[in-house]
């Protein structure tokens, strides 16, 4: 009598998973050198077939440019040489970076004798649900797989040919280092149908990581039956407080919202404290204004744009709460430091909130009041990044509060489990 596999009647996405969790098990126990080696084969593999990833990318970008995507947009899709090079350069610095599987997080010897560790280990298949960028792709397979994850990349149907490239890339590395292809897979289809699939392989996928717009992440946490690692937008808040330094406020504010204004981590509010406001906003509307910022402003900041070459619109209720991604930011007058921590509480997203200040007490108080992944003192919002935090790269910018929270680096895609070790010991 034959017996059948449960693979042979798995659907595509849920074989796809069987054989990332088989894979899995394989990557789980290797050593860094193994890893590393592998990432390093990927790195090189990068670049002698960056010409056959550069003409799929060409693909997926015309077919962008037919359909009317914007310019920003296709920007973030578009690969050149030279930023294929730039993402092997990514992958070889993710292999210098320390393991973390198999750190002892914390021991002791119990007084009966058992010596107990708990040490990192592995997710094991970890899923990523992806917008737009190619680069993701091979960002958050090194990261797994320097932390002994297999991947599933989903990416948008956009770059679906950048996709397949770049994936086919990957595992032929990998493969020609001696770990298994499937540690690196895309998963099947391009429409709707295969990621609310990913979103049910519970058992088969240990973690899913959403990342992208709201809509995404929002589909992805109410919808998934695997675990969820809620990457999140970013409202983050810019507040100048009444000891602000002016000159300080006004770059910080500056490069908060338009170092680069289509990532996460760009201020897309701004508070002022009503005491500073007459010296501060003046400056600060011409800053915005050099920097091509459209302020959508309360009642309170309009007051102060008569004379100002800003451009300045009257602010709505969505604005408050609206991540732009985009030349814009929404600007309120506030009474008080706490009136500022009311309202970043009333609309932040939770991801990253900076004070301008002079005072020790109010830096104080208001990184104890504000309950986001960072508070920024006297620092841009922009550098909430793993690259910026010294992490060397991260799989995302983690809003929630379970498991892992704010930049996302090769520890936050381990668990933990505890080895115990005893001499005959049993329980009485």
């Amino acid at each position: 009598m034959t017996t059948l596999s449960p693979y042979d009647s798995m659907s595509p996405v849920n074989q796809t998973a069987y054989r990332a969790k088989e894979a899995a098990a394989t990557l789980a126990p290797l050593p860094r050198a193994a890893k590393d080696d592998a990432l390093l084969a990927v790195a090189d593999a990068l670049e002698v077939r960056a010409s056959e990833i550069v003409e799929a990318n060409a693909q997926d970008v015309a077919r962008a440019r037919e359909a009317g995507i914007g310019e920003g947009m296709i920007d973030r899709l578009t690969l050149t040489p030279e930023r294929v090079r730039a993402i092997a350069s990514d992958v070889r610095d993710v292999a210098a970076l320390p393991d973390p599987v198999g750190e002892v997080v914390r021991g002791s010897t119990l007084p009966n004798g058992i010596d107990l560790r708990q040490v990192r280990v592995p997710l094991g298949v970890v899923g990523i649900i992806y917008e737009g960028r190619p680069n993701v792709t091979v960002d958050a397979a090194a990261l797994c797989l320097k932390s002994g994850n297999a991947v599933l990349l989903r990416g948008s149907s956009s770059a679906y040919r950048s996709n397949t490239a770049l994936v086919r890339v990957l595992r032929d590395a990998v493969h020609g280092a001696g770990l298994p292809a499937d540690a690196v897979q895309l998963v099947p289809g391009e429409g709707r149908d295969s990621v609310r699939e990913l979103m049910r392989a519970r058992g088969l996928v240990d973690v899913l990581i959403p990342r992208g717009g709201a809509s995404l992440i929002n589909t992805v946490v109410q919808e998934s039956v695997v675990p969820v690692i809620e990457t999140g937008t970013g409202n983050c808040h810019v507040y100048v407080d009444a000891d602000a330094d002016l000159d300080t406020a006004v770059e910080i504010l500056v490069n908060s919202k338009a170092q680069r204004v289509g990532v996460c981590n760009a201020a897309e509010t701004l508070l002022v404290h009503r005491d500073i406001a007459p010296a501060f906003l003046p400056r600060a509307l011409d800053a915005l204004a050099a920097a091509g910022v459209t302020v959508h402003a309360d009642e309170r900041v309009m007051a102060y744009a008569e004379d100002s070459k800003a451009t300045v619109v009257e602010a709505t209720t969505e604005d408050w709460e609206t991540e732009y991604l985009s030349h814009d930011i929404a600007a309120a007058v506030v009474d008080s430091l706490d009136r500022a921590v009311e309202h970043i509480r009333l609309w932040t997203s939770g991801h990253t909130e900076a004070i301008v200040t002079t005072s020790q007490q109010a830096a104080r108080r208001f990184t104890q009041l504000v309950d986001s992944t960072t508070v920024a003192v006297n620092a841009s919002t922009r550098f909430t990044d793993g690259g910026q935090f010294g992490f060397g790269a991260e799989i995302g910018i983690s809003t929630q509060k379970l498991h892992a929270r704010g930049p996302m680096g090769l520890p936050e895609l381990t668990s933990t489990k505890y080895i115990v070790t005893g001499d005959g010991h049993v329980r009485r």
